[in-house]
């Protein structure tokens, strides 16, 4: 195999895996907030900004993906 193939192998495979567990992480923090806020309106503003504080730190994980992905493309 070339180098360059193995390259855009290993960067695929980092955003690809690196940014599954963040979008299976942010569908279930977006399911949860949608079922608290259906069950307890009136906490609903509490409710959205716990929601986008761990929306936020979920897709962090993701961008450190995207980071890793780049370094390989273009790094080494």
């Amino acid at each position: 195999m070339e180098k360059e193939a193995v390259k855009l192998l290993a960067a695929g495979l980092a955003i690809a895996l690196g940014s599954l567990g963040p979008g299976i992480g942010i569908g279930l923090i977006g399911f949860a907030g949608a079922q608290a806020t259906g069950r307890n309106p009136s906490a609903a503003a509490g409710i959205l900004t716990n929601m986008i504080l761990a929306i936020a730190f979920a897709e962090a994980v993701a961008i450190y993906a995207l980071v890793v992905a780049l370094i390989l493309l273009f790094v080494v």
